[in-house]
């Protein structure tokens, strides 16, 4: 398995979705997924951007801002040698305040091989990421 998704709705606006999820430094602070994020570049987050990020279980990786639409989305990709890992964030206005949909594809000759052996652990911390990042919107997580 190469592709793996959720989604949750959160009871937030897509702006204020938005403003928590594109802060990236704060992460480590609503999700058990993420140990410790830094930003790479000095400017505003967007195209191009560079953010190292360290979680349990996983060598540290560097991911490359490849698409940034705010309020709507963003995506990033990390490279390592044979695969690519292509991370989508979208938000969506929702009757009850907001979806959001979290996306992780992997591509390249070993990504069949990666789907495997990290799986489940994605599919793990994508829970975690979502149910993370409703808590902190919905005001569970100051």
């Amino acid at each position: 398995m190469r592709d793996f998704t959720t989604s949750i709705t959160i009871a937030a606006t897509p702006a204020s979705v938005w403003e928590i999820l594109t802060d990236v430094e704060c992460w480590a602070e609503w999700t058990p997924s993420v140990r410790r994020i830094e930003r790479l570049d000095a400017a505003p987050l967007g195209v191009g951007s560079r953010v190292r990020i360290q979680q349990p279980k996983l060598r540290p990786a560097t991911w490359t801002v490849t698409e940034w639409q705010p309020a709507i989305g963003f995506t990033w990709a990390s490279r390592s040698p044979g695969v690519v890992a292509i991370a989508q964030h979208a938000i969506e206005r929702a009757a009850d305040g907001s979806s959001v949909t979290l996306k992780v594809h992997f591509s390249g000759f070993l990504a069949s091989v990666v789907g495997v052996l990290v799986g489940s652990l994605t599919r793990k911390y994508l829970g975690l990421e979502a149910a993370g990042l409703k808590a902190r919107c919905e005001g569970a997580i100051e």
